[in-house]
């Protein structure tokens, strides 16, 4: 079977759950499962570089029988193998590679190159994950406004102007269904770069309300929210896009959004603090709904 030399074509960053396409190649796994690549997939597989927001639940319809897909991963080939996940050994963009959507089924499912099929994902799993990761981003931008006095130094700005400390000090992101979790290291390499720890512990309850405050503020403006993208490929650059009153926020992503805040509901953060090895460890909620 010949691997493809082009990326994926991909529909979910314009919101796509169903599409027709063709099975350009199946492979099997060393683990027993069948790897699927499609010419089209509205399928949004998971990021090995920043596995942040997981696979939709879907299924791929052929000849009358439905095939549930265990899992949906980024994989890369140069014509010859197909690389999976963190066994890629290039970066996006490579000449001579092509990035792939892998849609992982059982070892048994019938289905072959050539073959018509139709990818559908669950659209209730897309909805609350979608919210979930438009909420991750509005927190950040709340977050980073409710820290941008701790800065000493000059830091690059986010997509309000205020320091980036988001962006500077994540550690780990989490999109969950109508919720995230991000962990934030505030350790001597982000003291470097200027940022005061220095009772922040102590003023995390302060920290939290004027979040909160932030969300509410945004919240009440149903701004709309939409995916700029410069192709429809799986490696075309993707950009979170919120037109919020007098402020139009741009922010390099490549999942899933609804297309309004005012499809989220409503808004809110907890914060908490831990120590890790003998560095400060934050931790901010996300809730949505």
């Amino acid at each position: 079977m010949t691997l493809p030399f082009e990326d994926t074509l991909v529909g979910y960053p314009s919101g796509e759950t169903e599409n027709s396409t063709t099975v350009l190649h199946c492979e099997r796994l060393p683990d027993g499962r069948l790897a699927v690549l499609l010419e089209r997939s509205c399928v949004h597989p998971v990021d090995a570089g920043w596995p942040d927001q997981g696979a939709d639940r879907a299924v791929l319809r052929v000849a009358g029988a439905e095939l549930p897909v265990l899992d949906c991963v980024v994989g890369a080939t140069d014509g010859a193998t197909l690389h999976l996940g963190r066994e890629i050994p290039v970066g996006k963009g490579t000449e001579g590679w092509a990035f792939v959507v892998v849609h992982l089924l059982a070892g048994d499912a019938v289905i072959a190159e050539g073959d018509q099929a139709e990818a559908v994902v669950d659209p209730g799993h897309r909805r609350r994950i979608s919210s979930g990761h438009t909420g991750c981003h509005l927190a950040s931008l709340a977050l980073n406004r409710a820290l941008a006095d701790r800065w000493k130094k000059d830091t690059r700005p986010d997509g309000l102007g205020h320091p980036d400390f988001d962006g500077v000090a994540i550690d780990v992101s989490l999109i969950g269904e109508n919720g995230s979790t991000d962990t934030y290291r505030l350790g001597k390499s982000l003291r470097r770069k200027g940022f005061v720890t220095d009772g922040f512990v102590d003023g995390l309850a302060a920290v939290e309300a004027q979040v909160n405050a932030s969300l509410a503020e945004w919240m009440a403006t149903g701004a709309s929210v939409r995916i700029d993208r410069d192709g429809d490929r799986l490696t075309d650059r993707r950009y979170w896009g919120l037109e919020l009153p007098g402020h139009t926020v741009r922010i390099p992503c490549g999942g899933t959004h609804p297309s309004s805040l005012s499809e989220l509901g409503s808004a809110r953060v907890e914060l908490s603090t831990a120590d890790v090895d003998g560095t400060t460890v934050l931790t901010m909620a996300t809730f949505v709904g």
